[in-house]
């Protein structure tokens, strides 16, 4: 299978900090972030069990205090629905259906179920299910039959009461060498929710590459979203490939109450409450300039992050975020960078200068400037990226009041010092937010971090 390849390491590599340790200044490693691939690229298909109408475990997607999203494969066109309540047993159970007003969605492919008006910091129970159905027109459907997955699921709302606990996984980039350790160190950890922090991807072509990646992905641990809830910052390569670029057909946008219209296109934006901690995601969309030849004018994210600006300050007059002792804000692409050969991502119009080691976006220069001071006005403490896969810490400076923390790549070959998975936790225990950073390579703690209560 042709797959995308990854950058070999720069003749001027440094040698790497050993576990422990943090990579700084002078100390840093020279990112490793995917070339773009020439011609097409062969996808992996989901194979749907015979004769099984639901053919995977669901997914809790857009974690929030009031609403879940739950997503699943199907086999054959299909109704979804699910059921879900507060009692362990369902007795109190209501029956959601996939789709929103007027009609339900029916699909051969994806069930999504948008569940709404649910109470803040609330443990619920549910179970998925689909009818099986005839479509020959408009006065010719029918129910061939109704198929339920017998596993009762549960999971707990955000909200001021939930516990203050995250993980944050990225750049996983369809390596399943890398992911079924981190799903499984993220298992054990337990945590309120997951931000999958973009590059979930490649270049996806299909929606059963898609299905593959989220939905039915080639690791032991089927249900790894079906308890714990995820939220999405996209990386460059999620909106790469014919697929990708609808990624809601599979991973739904944000729920239509919690956008005004205003901000509609914005649906994978997020600030949610969980516990003493406001957490808030950024779309810094692609590595590229939109005027770069490659992508043949075909990219908008330009006009799309300076629409997050406006969002951004709403956000965060929002009581329940404003209030919150910890701000802690999530994006793929670095908004800091203090390498002077790093590119920031602004150089019109192809991207390229001999100053440059690279010909794409190493850090986001244009999203630094659009987004940093409203975070720093509002005292975020830290902002988690990705992207370089190389982890890294930059410590606040004069100017810069927040930390960032660079999540590592997928990279499980321990030959390459200092390139390895990272799981990135955050929390709150005893008023303070900890944070620590799992090489899952080593099976040891990287690097930690701790925050005191924000001013406010």
């Amino acid at each position: 299978m042709k797959r995308r390849t990854f950058i070999k390491d720069s003749a001027m590599l440094v040698a790497a900090a050993s576990a422990g340790s943090v990579l700084k200044g002078a100390e840093r490693l020279t990112p490793s972030v995917p070339e773009p691939v020439e011609g097409p690229v062969v996808q992996q298909a989901h194979q749907p069990a015979d004769g099984k109408l639901i053919t995977s475990a669901p997914m809790l997607q857009n974690y929030a205090e009031d609403s879940i999203g739950v997503s699943f494969a199907v086999g054959a066109l299909a109704n979804g629905y699910v059921l879900i309540g507060e009692n362990p047993d369902l007795s109190d159970a209501r029956k959601i259906k996939c789709g929103g007003y007027r009609v339900t969605e029916l699909s051969d492919k994806v069930s999504q179920i948008r569940v709404s008006g649910l109470k803040p910091a609330t443990k619920y129970y549910y179970k998925i299910g689909a009818d099986r159905i005839h479509y020959g027109g408009g006065y010719d459907m029918k129910i061939l039959g109704t198929e339920e997955d017998p596993r009762i699921y549960n999971f707990t709302t955000a909200g001021k009461g939930a516990k203050a606990h995250f993980c944050v996984i990225n750049d996983t980039h369809v390596r399943w060498n890398a992911i079924e350790p981190t799903i499984e160190k993220v298992n054990s950890l337990a945590p309120s929710c997951v931000i999958w922090n973009g590059d979930a991807s490649n270049t996806q072509e299909t929606i059963e590459s898609q299905i593959n990646i989220f939905l039915d992905p080639d690791i032991s641990r089927k249900d790894y979203a079906s308890f714990t809830p995820f939220l999405f910052s996209p990386g460059n390569h999620d909106s790469r490939g014919m697929a990708n670029r609808h990624l809601e057909k599979v991973w739904m946008f944000r729920q239509p109450e919690e956008r005004s219209s205003r901000d509609w296109d914005l649906g994978r934006n997020f600030a949610v409450r969980m516990g003493d901690i406001a957490l808030i995601g950024l779309d810094t969309a692609e590595d590229k300039m939109d005027t770069n030849p490659i992508f043949a004018g075909l990219f908008n994210s330009d006009a799309y992050r300076r629409a997050q600006v406006a969002w951004l300050k709403d956000t965060l007059k929002r009581k329940e975020i404003a209030k919150a002792p910890f701000l802690v804000a999530f994006c793929h692409i670095p908004l800091f960078d203090s390498r002077p050969t790093s590119n920031p991502g602004d150089v019109a119009p192809d991207d390229k200068d001999p100053k440059y080691t690279h010909d794409f976006a190493i850090w986001q220069r244009t999203c630094a400037q659009l987004w940093t001071p409203l975070l720093e006005k509002a005292h975020c403490q830290l902002i988690i990226t990705a992207h370089e896969h190389v982890y890294r810490r930059d410590d606040p400076e004069p100017g810069r009041s927040w930390t960032q923390l660079v999540g590592g790549g997928p990279d499980m070959n321990p030959e390459r010092e200092g390139r390895f998975p990272t799981v990135i936790e955050g929390k709150v225990e005893n008023g303070k937010l900890n944070v620590i950073v799992h090489n899952i390579l080593t099976g040891q703690v990287q690097d930690s971090v701790t925050f005191s209560p924000r001013k406010r």
